[in-house]
């Protein structure tokens, strides 16, 4: 298992946290996704085998947050 911490752009209310949350958790792979409002960070731990860190940081984007680093 892997965690990557990614900082997004545009995270302005908790519903968006319950969208990236939800999308990003149910990923083949992903044993958990959080969402840190307070510092716009994502923390996904998953299996490298299933997801890559691309795969989750293009989720993140589809759903319309921008992935600064």
């Amino acid at each position: 298992m892997k965690t990557i911490k990614f900082q997004l752009e545009l995270l302005t209310c908790p519903s968006c946290i319950k969208k990236i949350e939800g999308k990003v958790g149910k990923m083949d792979g992903v044993e958990e996704a959080k969402v840190m409002f307070n510092s716009s960070k994502v923390k996904a731990t998953f299996d490298q085998d299933k997801v890559t860190s691309e795969d989750l940081k293009t989720t993140i984007e589809k759903l319309g947050y921008p992935v600064v680093s």
